[in-house]
């Protein structure tokens, strides 16, 4: 069960929907809904029909989706975000640097004047 409590979280970060959003659309409890996340719950037929539907997809496609795709795909855009906030701590390195040039100046021209 945890193992399709996750692929369910899986496919639900993946519509960029809050457990609030899925438990409302399965008519549920937000803590109901996460104990089937976590595996707590076991979930029932007509329960599984249900969540299949909601992610569009047929009962057997949920409990066979493949998590290594969906892996992979989470890791490129994980090195795509990690990437960028490289760039943005090298720009605030930059901007430090400049301050620090700035002050150096502000404070040299006081001491001259």
């Amino acid at each position: 069960m945890k193992t399709l409590g996750k692929k369910i979280r899986l496919l639900r970060h993946q519509k960029g929907w809050s457990q609030e959003d899925v438990a409302k659309r399965l008519d549920i409890s937000i803590p109901a809904f996460s104990k089937i996340e976590t595996g707590i719950t076991d979930i029932n037929l007509s329960r599984l029909e249900q969540i299949s539907n909601l992610f569009e997809m047929s009962v057997v496609q949920l409990l066979t989706f493949n998590d290594l795709e969906q892996d992979q795909k989470f890791v490129s855009e994980l090195e795509v975000v990690n990437k960028k906030l490289t760039d943005r701590e090298t720009e605030i390195i930059d901007l430090q640097k400049k301050v620090i040039e700035l002050f150096e100046e502000l404070r040299h021209s006081k001491i001259t004047a």
